[in-house]
């Protein structure tokens, strides 16, 4: 049996890769030449061989600018796409819905057995009531580019795939439910730094109040990459409809679902939740209205910006739709692969993206890169631990302005700052004197209008005696 799969390195499709591995056949896997060693990778880690076979193309090419394929496919797997919420909206229809084209482009030059579209529930938009697996083009608002786009591919895929078809719509895919592998910050991810924040700050025990919300489908990338696999070989016989709801039968609510991951990190809980249509009686008006004052406007980016959460990702972190699985659940009846409960996994997700995806993990820590373009001040300069902070600084790169009572000594860490590299400026100053305090400030404001870091050093040592004190 042969298969061919787009997105074999992605966060759904590796997984189903090491699905597949286990049947009997070989795996066609369409990459790009710059991603060539990251197929070759999950190839030696899941002992492939010579079954998992690279196809060289790409999905911004007509017909993925792949030439002379002629091997028989049984089963194409379409998986590629982007999904995030920060991503702009050309790449996303670059990605998604003329990417998806090239691929229907292809699959339709070739002998193709049945072709499989990963969708996603985001086409249900902001349907409100029960979605069925055998709907599509309600009329439903689409928000944001990703559900456009989502929509756009899965309406190509149906139009215009020659060979028989069956599409599968997940929820919200997060990591593995047994390692908490996940490849990427999407989703509940983005909310793991303040849940994070919260911790550092509050005990464990102390109440909070937070959001009821709507319900939030998530399902682990262990679940959906098992259950296309098992759908994917059932016979028609075996299967009601074509398209496939990969959901949690019974989803949590958004404060269920922060509770879950808040509990995972030893976080304070949101004891009281506040049910999202009590804030509806503030008119549409005044809530927009507040939301356009430039100065709330400004906090509101600020927080998020610190919180690493796109504008994006909030405004659409849950669906009003209630999403009937019944023909999944009849094809996985029996198999054992169901949606498991959030609990039994929340503290290995919340465990690898700590451990492998907190934003904190990648930012610069150097000294170098954290006092660049900065103005530091050091008073007690000329010895002792204002001394060696400076010569620290220097061996940084640092600009420094050095503060302290002795003019030659300064003089002196200067010469030994500017041989380490350093930019020091003199500024001598009796900081036990009102009158030259005042005097030195005034100095150092007007030639160069502030400093960007105080550090102060300047007292008496504990070695010096009260007398001399």
């Amino acid at each position: 049996m042969n298969y061919f799969v787009t997105g074999a390195t992605g966060c759904i499709g590796r997984h189903l890769v090491e699905q597949l591995l286990e049947r009997d056949g070989t795996i066609y896997a369409l990459v790009r030449e710059g991603s060539r060693g990251r197929l070759d990778e999950l190839a030696e880690r899941l002992g492939a061989g010579d079954r998992l076979v690279p196809v060289a193309g790409d999905l911004s090419k007509k017909g993925l600018g792949v030439d002379g394929f002629d091997q028989k496919i049984d089963h194409f797997f379409h998986l590629a796409a982007i999904y995030d919420m920060d991503a702009d909206d050309e790449s996303m229809r670059r990605a998604n819905v003329e990417g998806t084209r090239h691929v229907v482009e292809f699959a339709n030059s070739i002998d193709v057995g049945r072709f499989h579209h990963t969708s996603s529930i985001a086409v249900a938009g902001k349907f409100k009531g029960l979605f069925r697996e055998d709907m599509f083009d309600e009329g439903q608002k689409l928000p944001h580019a990703y559900h456009s786009t989502k929509f756009e591919s899965e309406k190509l895929v149906r139009e215009e795939v020659k060979a028989p078809l069956r599409i599968y719509r997940p929820g919200i895919v997060v990591g593995h439910s047994v390692t908490g592998e996940m490849d990427k910050v999407d989703g509940p991810y983005y909310f793991f730094k303040l849940i994070q924040r919260l911790r550092h700050a509050l005990p464990e025990w102390f109440p909070l109040a937070g959001p009821e919300g709507k319900k939030v489908n998530l399902v682990p990338v262990d679940f959906v990459a098992r259950a296309i696999d098992h759908i994917a070989h059932l016979p028609d016989d075996e299967v009601h409809g074509d398209t496939f709801h990969l959901v949690d039968p019974e989803p949590l609510s958004t404060g269920q679902v922060l509770n879950e991951f808040a509990k995972a990190a030893h976080a304070p809980r949101f004891a009281m939740r506040v049910d999202a249509h009590l804030t509806n009686v503030i008119p549409k008006p005044v809530a927009a209205g507040l939301k356009a004052i430039p100065t709330v406007q400004q906090i509101r980016e600020t927080v998020l910006r610190d919180l690493h959460i796109p504008p994006a990702a909030l405004e659409n972190r849950d669906f009003d739709a209630d999403f009937d699985a019944r023909d999944a659940q009849r094809a996985l009846r029996g198999t054992g692969i169901a949606v498991p409960p959030l609990s039994s996994y929340s503290s290995k997700l919340w465990d690898y993206w700590e451990r492998n995806l907190d934003p904190d993990l990648f930012r610069e820590r150097s000294l170098t890169k954290s006092i660049e373009g900065k103005r530091i001040l050091v008073t007690g300069a000329s010895s002792g631990i204002g001394r060696e902070l400076a010569l620290k600084l220097a061996e940084a790169g640092g600009e420094v302005i050095l503060v302290s009572r002795t003019r030659e000594k300064l003089e002196e860490v200067a010469g030994e700052m500017e041989a380490a590299g350093g930019k020091p400026h003199v500024h001598p100053a009796d900081l036990s004197d009102i009158d030259d305090i005042e005097r030195v400030a005034n100095e150092i404001i007007e030639e160069y209008g502030g400093v960007d870091v105080l550090v102060n050093n300047a007292g008496r040592s504990i070695r010096r005696s009260v007398k001399a004190s």
